[in-house]
């Protein structure tokens, strides 16, 4: 698959996402080492510590599924009509992501037309891991 791909695919899901309160809609597309892609989208809640973004959405839905590797991860995001030049994972999340990926897993970011890609090493340099 390619980044292209990846992107077109956080694009769609982010189109579910509900953001209600923030109005700033993320779709993220996660690549496992299998070629499988699984999708999530930002859920916020008034009681806004419970929201869950569009990362860890993606990411415990394939390890729910029973994967555990991967290699790529696609985030889209912006206000409700479209998404921005760039929305890189939060703390929470990239932590999230070291938990099953290696410093070369892959982060694009950005639009379908300007998109850039980023290791995880260089968003979560000296990250905890066990």
């Amino acid at each position: 698959m390619t980044d292209k791909e990846l992107i077109m695919q956080a694009v769609k899901v982010r189109e579910q996402a509900y953001a209600p309160y923030s109005r700033f809609r993320v779709g993220a597309a996660l690549l496992a080492s299998d070629g499988k892609v699984y999708t999530g989208c930002n859920v916020e809640n008034a009681s806004f510590g419970i929201t869950c973004c569009a990362e860890r959405t993606a990411l415990f839905k394939a390890v729910s599924e029973g994967k555990r590797t991967f290699t790529a991860i696609a985030v889209v995001g912006g206000a409700d009509s479209a998404p921005d030049t760039d929305c890189f994972p939060c703390g929470v999340c990239r932590q999230a992501l070291c938990e099953f990926c290696g410093g070369d897993f892959r982060v694009i970011t950005g639009t379908v037309e300007n998109f850039s890609v980023f290791t995880l090493e260089e968003l979560m340099p000296h990250s905890f891991r066990m």
